[in-house]
C-alpha cells in the first residue's frame, strides 16, 4: 500500500469520522497532528500535565494566543485534548491530554530521540 502524505489537517473539516480518514495510517496520524504547533503542545501537555491557557503559551514560547486558540479547540474535536472550564471568577480554563492523547507518547518520544541523533550526526562531523 502507497501511503501519501498529506498537507494540512483538520482545520476545514468537520470532526474526524472513518468517511473521511485517508486509508495511510501515516497520513491519518499526520492529520490529526501534523503542524508543529500540535506536536508541541502535546510535547507540554504530556510532560507538566493538565495546564492553564497563558501557561500553555508561555511555555510553548512564540506562538500567537489565536493560533494557540485555533490548535486547542482543533485537537479537542478530535479527541486528543481536554478542556475543562471551570465556573469562576475570574474564569478558569484547564487543558489535559485525554487517554487517546496520551497513548501518542511513544511517537513524541521517537521524535525526541530521532532529534538527538541527528544533532549527534551533526556534531560528530555532518551528515551521512
Amino acid at each position: 500500500m502507497t501511503c501519501m502524505i498529506a498537507d494540512g489537517g483538520f482545520a476545514n473539516m468537520t470532526t474526524p469520522t472513518l468517511e473521511n480518514l485517508p486509508a495511510c495510517p501515516v497520513e491519518t496520524t499526520l492529520l490529526l497532528i501534523g503542524n508543529k504547533w500540535q506536536v508541541l503542545i502535546l510535547r507540554e501537555l504530556s510532560l507538566k500535565g493538565t495546564m492553564r491557557f497563558k501557561e500553555l503559551q508561555r511555555s510553548i514560547g512564540k506562538i500567537s494566543q489565536k493560533v494557540l486558540t485555533s490548535n486547542l479547540r482543533t485537537m479537542e474535536e478530535t479527541g486528543l485534548v481536554h478542556r475543562e472550564a471551570f465556573a469562576e471568577v475570574p474564569p478558569r480554563v484547564e487543558y489535559s491530554l485525554t487517554d487517546l492523547g496520551q497513548t501518542l507518547r511513544p511517537v513524541l518520544d521517537a521524535m525526541r530521540a530521532w532529534g538527538e541523533n541527528y544533532k549527534e550526526q551533526l556534531r560528530g562531523g555532518g551528515l551521512r
